[in-house]
């Protein structure tokens, strides 16, 4: 689904909650950019599945293809100025870049308007966007184009992501996105504009040296009455000069790479018309799930509730579908979708807490205390069955694989350290591993490469230290690494953070001398 800034009314997760179970497999996946999928559904049913979507106020429009994808958020919904502005920006950065070929609706819709107007779109109608989106600067932003002024006939070059957040709050990995956003507001909250960074990716391809991850680069300012128009040149910019001849290089992350920020900075601002402002210094980024009991400081609860590799199923004594589905007809309320996975319940009364609780409890789902930090912290992709570009198990093998990971951080005396892990079954990063402390990624039915070095707060990719680690051999390859992390650590230092600063030649070494020990 399209889910900007990941939300989900009541109505919306009732009708899929009924999609799932009565034309698809039974059960929803919460993804990693903030949107729920259907798995299962029979091709014959793929119009009623949409359509049903499209009247009830949401979209698949946008969820695929060269375009501008999901909108993400920091998935806290705290109500103070800050967030609110992400919030709305999200839901405005999604109507600017939204497709406007009629060829969906007459598809799915038979060329018939949707029964109503998608709920982003009327909380935002005060924003001007569509005057904003066809405002013609002249230095060929606009295209001479009657279906997509913005994208022209050929799209774009690959697809587009875009996230925004708060300063400090990196609940999203900002980093990994085409266009991050930041809200930076004056000391009454009042919306001032954004700090911009452009050129994060993460998907790559074996034994392929010129795909790479590649964390965004800190592009500059931007006043929010230009914000739009600024948001219009840096696709336009990789409209233009995006590669189109090889699909692998396609993503805006290579063209500034190949550029360097200060000449892609000079691109955009031949087509802004202006120079971009300096970078505004702001809060050091931290990272929070956002799971557990919050205030959302508008008198409300939140609650973040972990969902495992995001599959929301009914599974013997554990039914999470079930509990969400009693949680939103007995008390009307919405989600948000987490960037990891998981689901936020939002506006919830005080005197509603411990109903919620018991719900939960009673379906067989774990209080946010009784979950390990090990699986509060990690993602996997669906990989196998599911996906066609999988080589090996992600969120099947996951589980058994944090399990190991546990038994062996106990044994070497280490119980009190969150590592961040995070696993998929191709090179594609969906899960986003190349960002984690440490990461497996598919490369074979049984076998995974190994990467280390990630931030725990998510501000730089990790390194490939191991290219082909057999599935048995897990714990082979861990005792030694977190052995010398015990040994060699600084005071406070987490597992990244180590790996970053001594490096896989002497992680290798190490390694080396303990295997010949032994």
């Amino acid at each position: 689904l399209k889910q900007p800034a990941g939300e989900c009314t009541p109505d919306l997760y009732r009708l899929l909650d009924d999609l799932s179970a009565n034309l698809g497999q039974g059960d929803l996946r919460a993804t990693t950019r903030q949107c729920f999928q259907i798995h299962g559904i029979m091709k014959g049913d793929l119009k009623t599945v949409i359509s049903s979507i499209m009247n009830i106020g949401s979209s698949t429009v946008a969820a695929c293809g060269d375009v501008s994808r999901n909108v993400m958020i920091t998935p806290a919904p705290f109500n103070t100025p800050e967030y609110n502005h992400a919030r709305e920006w999200a839901k405005v950065v999604a109507e600017l870049f939204r497709p406007m070929t009629q060829a969906f609706s007459e598809i799915w819709l038979d060329g018939e308007k949707a029964a109503t107007v998608e709920t982003w779109k009327k909380e935002v109608a005060h924003m001007s966007v569509d005057e904003a989106m066809m405002y013609d600067s002249g230095r060929g932003v606009i295209l001479k184009d009657a279906n997509e002024p913005l994208y022209g006939d050929r799209y774009l070059p690959r697809k587009f992501k875009v996230g925004v957040t708060v300063p400090g709050d990196n609940s999203l990995d900002i980093y990994t996105n085409d266009i991050g956003l930041v809200v930076i507001t004056d000391d009454n909250g009042e919306l001032e504009g954004f700090n911009v960074m452009v050129g994060g990716g993460l998907g790559r391809t074996h034994n392929k040296e010129n795909t790479f991850a590649r964390v965004a680069d800190h592009l500059g300012f931007v006043a929010k009455e230009d914000t739009m128009e600024l948001l219009k040149c840096i696709l336009a910019s990789q409209r233009d000069h995006g590669n189109r001849d090889v699909r692998a290089n396609a993503r805006m992350k290579y063209l500034v790479h190949t550029l360097g920020i200060d000449n892609f900075r000079s691109l955009v601002e031949s087509y802004f018309g202006k120079k971009v402002q300096p970078w505004r210094e702001m809060a050091e980024w931290k990272y929070s799930d956002w799971m557990g009991w919050w205030e959302q400081g508008d008198g409300k609860l939140f609650y973040g509730l972990h969902v495992e590799s995001g599959r929301v199923k009914d599974e013997g004594d554990f039914r999470l579908k079930t509990a969400l589905r009693v949680i939103v007809d007995k008390f009307n309320i919405p989600f948000i979708m987490s960037p990891t996975q998981s689901i936020i319940i939002r506006d919830i009364k005080p005197e509603d807490k411990d109903s919620i609780d018991a719900i939960l409890q009673a379906h067989g789902i774990k209080s946010i205390e009784e979950v390990d930090p090990l699986n509060r912290l990690a993602m996997a992709c669906p990989a196998l069955p599911l996906c066609g570009l999988a080589l090996s198990e992600a969120e099947r093998r996951m589980p058994e694989y944090l399990e190991r990971i546990r038994a062996v951080i106990d044994k070497m005396g280490l119980g009190e350290e969150e590592i961040m892990v995070r696993m998929t079954g191709c090179p594609n990063g969906c899960a986003r591993p190349y960002m984690a402390e440490l990461a497996f990624v598919g490369d074979g039915p049984k076998s995974y490469q190994v990467w280390l070095g990630g931030s725990p707060v998510l501000t730089r990719t990790a390194y490939p230290f191991m290219s082909k680690m057999k599935i048995d051999d897990l714990e082979t390859t861990l005792e030694p690494i977190l052995a010398m992390f015990k040994e060699q650590r600084q005071e406070f230092e987490a597992f990244g953070d180590f790996c970053h600063r001594v490096g896989a030649d002497a992680i290798e070494g190490y390694v080396s001398k303990a295997t010949i020990a032994a």
